[in-house]
């Protein structure tokens, strides 16, 4: 190849790309998320972090991660379908492997697990107001990491978390209702209970 040739494609293409590819990755690389990063942090410091919630100075979990309870003297989430990281045997919550069961509503195995769900609840909680059990309570969420409630479900456990802590009916669920939070910008999802937060308060209300 002529040298004049060669000299020709350095200066018309070879340069122009290598100067755009290391502007791109200086700006976009670097300055892009780190004034990103900066805003956040300066603006948003506690979603920006994880929205993570502390007990006594502890960290106990995040807001936007469910967990799995089981005592109960605690509000209990929806069920997890997530496996464990080799995905051999179920694990709860595992937020290492967020994923759903694949079910579909027509499925037999999903309408004889709900089925279960449904008379496992009702003996856990057997002075729960009447009326179907809370959908929520006997179906995992496509993530399997909800870490929310919808009111109704927080409302039925009631009972069952009053009398395990000694407390009325009445102030749990007035805690309850204190803790319920409305529609994203008003208009979107549905109010809500984050567990976390809720149980939470529970403990802190017999401290």
């Amino acid at each position: 190849m002529p040298t004049t040739l060669l000299k020709k494609l350095v200066q018309e293409y070879l340069r122009p790309a290598l100067v755009m590819t290391l502007l791109l990755t200086i700006l976009l690389g670097l300055l892009y998320p780190g004034v990103v990063t900066a805003l956040a942090q300066l603006l948003f410091p506690y979603q920006a972090n994880g929205s993570l919630l502390y007990a006594d100075g502890r960290l106990v979990g995040s807001e936007l991660i469910g967990q799995y309870w089981t005592s109960p003297k605690y509000f209990h989430g929806r069920p997890s379908a997530t496996l464990s990281d080799n995905g051999s045997q179920a694990q709860p919550y595992n937020a290492e492997n967020s994923g759903a069961s694949n079910l579909g509503p027509t499925s037999k195995t999903l309408a004889q697990m709900v089925q279960q769900r449904v008379a496992q609840l009702k003996r856990e909680n057997p002075d729960a107001p009447p009326g179907p059990v809370p959908a929520d309570l006997v179906t995992a969420s496509g993530s399997g990491l909800d870490p929310d409630i919808s009111v109704a479900a927080a409302l039925y456990q009631v009972p069952r978390v009053a009398q395990a802590r000694g407390l009325s009916q009445e102030r749990v669920r007035q805690l309850v209702m204190s803790h319920v939070q409305g529609r994203f910008l008003g208009i979107f999802g549905e109010p809500h209970v984050n567990v976390l937060d809720l149980n939470l308060a529970l403990d802190a209300l017999q401290h």
